[in-house]
């Protein structure tokens, strides 16, 4: 079963006339963030630029972080035992339907897990599954295949990364004097959330495969690919010198990558189970470095690697300067209040739903938002004698739910893919119309519960 073209075609087509690239889209989230906060906050020209400066460096240590993520991922990828498991994975699917439900529901599953591990690996296993679809002769539209990797990471607020759940249930968070600790068993492992999560996943692994195209309009994987894909990194071990030697013992990267490894499972026996980026980040260090088969040819995995990472280093500023402006000059707060004020008890959840969508599209950032729009809704929650784990899920499905229109998230999945914006957004328009009605579903029924 297929949706009908004509539903799906005027979102490619918007987004192909109309939506900008990546960066221009930040350089216009900022000049709209800008107009915004002089029309609806009492800030002035000079103190909203002032908050955009001060804000610019705010995701410099993210930045490093999603940088090494990306280096180490598509280095990982690339090593003989991930590319030999990446093609079992890719050989699984028999017909196209198929694969898009794959690559959909790994990511999705990924995401749960943590958030960059969902974009990452849903990003190779989208490409990995086009390269043996091709092999096989099985057309499949690649910017569908990406497409519904980023159509998983609309979940990704409700697994273990969750960076609103989580912060709420650690002792000293700055609400804990009006909401106390809420354990993750009543929001991320919470029954209802789990059911919402199912409901989500279901349904982007059958929509996905319904969006597919005809044959006729079905761009399949670059080749370019293909050989980028078969190309092995073999090191010269021609000259028999100390310097060369050493350049190909495996001795030296094995260490590294098993030192690293047993380092992050003694801090795990020690402070218990924990996922952050820094994790993931030495997790795929570690691991690559123990697959790779020289430090000679780790290096140069992530040499190949470094293209990648361009678009992230020069557009996270600018949303950092967004975020900067959104908090400083209380712009976010604004928007909060906006649905606060017409919310009711039972309608309340829905309301920091919607408000954390629309700021998310001007602020990417799960911890960040939760900053801006906990306090507020919490207070509400207290007033309206609402269960303020609901405000929590609300919050964190409205951070997730608007990625599939922002682009900040698509920037390390896209630069694995290979494609442009452009190719894929069209088809997680749909996936937002999708979600947002199971999304809003759940906080209404959880709120007359």
């Amino acid at each position: 079963m297929k949706i009908p073209a004509w539903l799906i075609k005027p979102f490619t087509v918007m987004v192909e006339r109309y939506y900008p690239d990546p960066f221009i889209f930040a350089v216009l989230m900022s000049l709209i963030t800008f107009v915004a906060a002089l029309l609806f906050t009492d800030a002035t020209p000079n103190s909203a630029l002032i908050a955009w400066g001060d804000g610019l460096p705010a995701l410099l240590t993210f930045t490093a972080q999603m940088s090494i993520t990306l280096l180490a991922a598509h280095a990982l990828a690339h090593t003989d035992r991930v590319q030999k498991i990446l093609r079992a994975i890719g050989s699984l699917p028999r017909n196209a339907a198929s694969a898009y439900a794959l690559v959909a529901c790994s990511a999705g599953i990924g995401s749960l897990i943590a958030w960059a591990l969902g974009l990452i690996a849903g990003a190779t296993i989208a490409r990995q599954v086009a390269i043996e679809c091709s092999r096989r002769g099985i057309k499949v539209h690649y910017p569908l295949l990406v497409a519904s990797a980023y159509a998983g990471f609309v979940v990704w607020h409700m697994g273990y990364s969750s960076s609103a759940g989580l912060f709420v249930a650690t002792p000293g968070h700055t609400l804990e004097s009006s909401i106390g600790i809420i354990p993750i068993t009543d929001t991320i492992f919470s029954l209802s959330n789990g059911l919402v999560v199912l409901a989500t996943l279901i349904a982007i692994t059958i929509v996905c495969p319904m969006m597919r195209p005809d044959d006729k309009e079905i761009i399949e994987v670059d080749t370019n690919l293909l050989e980028d894909n078969n190309q092995e990194e073999r090191v010269d071990k021609s000259a028999n010198t100390l310097a060369t030697k050493l350049d190909n013992l495996r001795l030296l990267s094995l260490i590294p990558g098993l030192t690293l490894l047993i380092y992050l499972a003694s801090s795990m026996i020690e402070k218990g189970f924990f996922l952050t980026l820094d994790v993931v980040n030495w997790s795929f260090i570690g691991l690559g470095l123990l697959l790779a088969r020289s430090p000679l040819h780790y290096v140069r995995l992530i040499e190949k690697a470094s293209t990648t990472i361009g678009p992230i280093v020069l557009q996270y500023p600018f949303y950092a300067g967004v975020l900067g402006m959104m908090i400083t000059t209380g712009l976010a707060g604004v928007i909060s209040d906006w649905f606060v004020n017409i919310a009711s008890d039972k309608t309340l959840g829905l309301a920091a739903f919607l408000a954390a969508g629309i700021v998310n599209i001007f602020v990417p950032s799960g911890g960040g938002q939760w900053a801006v729009q906990g306090p507020i809704f919490t207070e509400a929650a207290m007033q309206l004698n609402v269960d303020p784990s609901i405000i929590v899920l609300a919050v964190a499905y409205g951070d997730q739910w608007t990625n599939m229109i922002q682009p900040f998230w698509t920037i390390p999945l896209l630069a694995i893919a290979g494609l442009h914006l452009r190719q894929i957004m069209g088809y997680t328009v749909v996936i937002l119309l999708v979600t947002g009605v199971i999304f809003a579903g759940g906080l209404l029924i959880m709120g007359a519960g």
